[in-house]
């Protein structure tokens, strides 16, 4: 599950493998990594944009529950292809290691995740431009905490360029960071939600609050409360629902995703 973060060139011989095999079917062969909510996909036209970027912001307190969307909706994406997770070592040290066996009990196949850790964070992004000439795989997802410098205008279009080049989804997590101008196709917040316990008091299945504050291709303000479905590997409609909105058709209203920030 682990690899170093410097050279990866044995990640990208093992990427070039599973896409020579026929690796890459699957959610994203449309164009779309779709989470598998009809209702969602469809507000979004098909799901979330294979070849842009795609911000995920969470507070810290709600850092796991984030990382767990964005590992559960990239392993929908790209067949048996590899899904690469690259973070800094001292993120590690604050989140925890990425739990292998969880991943496994919610259905994910742990052993498509490539983990990269880096020294800091400079090295992280120019870990993640690598990451996107690996032509194959399923997602690519950057981890950082707080703020983040680097990720100027400039080193976002270098991403987003990777990421339309490749054909992959670049998710950006986002954990105790605020939302700035970027070049993301969208932008989230997400949550954690009541999820409805099961028989003998057993855990129930992860519950997200979902909300658009950005989206290019039109407008935002969109909120869902999903959960995530073990058998199905969807997400679908959570069983506490609560009161969401939907996000409106974008034949209903005047899109202005251009105009936030």
């Amino acid at each position: 599950m682990r690899e170093s973060s410097s050279p990866l060139a044995g990640l990208r011989r093992r990427v070039a493998r599973i896409a020579a095999s026929g690796g890459l079917s699957g959610a994203r062969a449309e164009g779309w990594l779709a989470s598998g909510h009809a209702g969602f996909d469809a507000a979004l036209g098909g799901g979330l944009a294979v070849g842009r970027v795609h911000e995920i912001f969470a507070d810290p307190l709600d850092a796991a529950t984030a990382a767990a969307f964005a590992a559960l909706l990239a392993l929908r994406g790209g067949g048996t292809a590899p899904l690469f997770w690259l973070r800094t070592a001292d993120a590690a040290r604050q989140g925890g290691h990425l739990y292998a066996p969880g991943i496994a009990e919610l259905g994910g196949d742990p052993d498509r995740l490539l983990l990269v850790e880096t020294a800091d964070t400079k090295a992280l992004l120019a870990a993640a431009n690598d990451a996107l000439r690996c032509h194959g795989s399923a997602a690519v997802v950057v981890e950082s905490r707080g703020r983040l410098p680097a990720l100027d205008l400039t080193a976002g279009r270098r991403l987003a360029l990777g990421a339309r080049d490749a054909g992959t989804v670049l998710l950006l997590l986002r954990l105790g960071a605020e939302p700035a101008p970027s070049v993301a196709d969208t932008r989230w917040r997400i949550a954690a939600a009541p999820s409805r316990e099961l028989e003998a008091n057993a855990p129930g299945a992860p519950a997200f609050d979902l909300e658009l504050l950005r989206w290019r291709a039109g407008p935002a303000g969109g909120r869902w409360r999903l959960e995530w479905n073990r058998d199905d590997q969807a997400f679908r409609d959570a069983a506490l629902s609560g009161a969401v909105l939907p996000l409106a058709s974008r034949r209903a209203l005047e899109p202005h995703g251009a105009e936030a920030a």
